[in-house]
């Protein structure tokens, strides 16, 4: 568990877990974890690029607990760094048993999106499209 506490405003992204979202064990996949961090990470991109943005890395991923059916889970995105077409975004997911109220760090990652134009291609990222 660790000693560090959610950030304290509303996530980018809250949701329940449900049985379509685990293995046979209850245990939530890690790709599906994975896409809520992108998804979240994607709003504040396509945010601050005004327009299309897509991810072309993630990094320093790492599980630190499991999230179970029935879950709400919490992911909050800070953008951290934009350079001319890309955009760095720090991504944490927290847990909360669906009967409780203490919340846990579940994984962490730093996310890279591009902004693109209509072409598909990068483009600046305080360029209006």
């Amino acid at each position: 568990m660790s000693d560090r506490i959610p950030p304290a405003r509303e996530p980018t992204i809250r949701v329940s877990t449900m049985p379509a979202d685990a293995n046979a064990y209850g245990d939530i996949f890690g790709g599906w974890l994975v896409g809520q961090m992108d998804m979240a990470a994607g709003l504040v991109a396509a945010r601050r690029a005004r327009g299309r943005a897509v991810t072309i890395a993630m990094n320093g991923m790492q599980f630190h607990a499991p999230v179970f059916v029935g879950d709400e889970v919490s992911v909050y995105a800070d953008l951290v760094r934009v350079g001319r077409s890309s955009m760095q975004i720090a991504v944490e997911a927290w847990r909360r048993g669906r009967h409780g109220e203490e919340r846990e760090l579940v994984t962490e990652a730093n996310f890279t999106f591009v902004a693109v134009g209509e072409d598909r291609r990068p483009r600046p990222v305080d360029e209006l499209i």
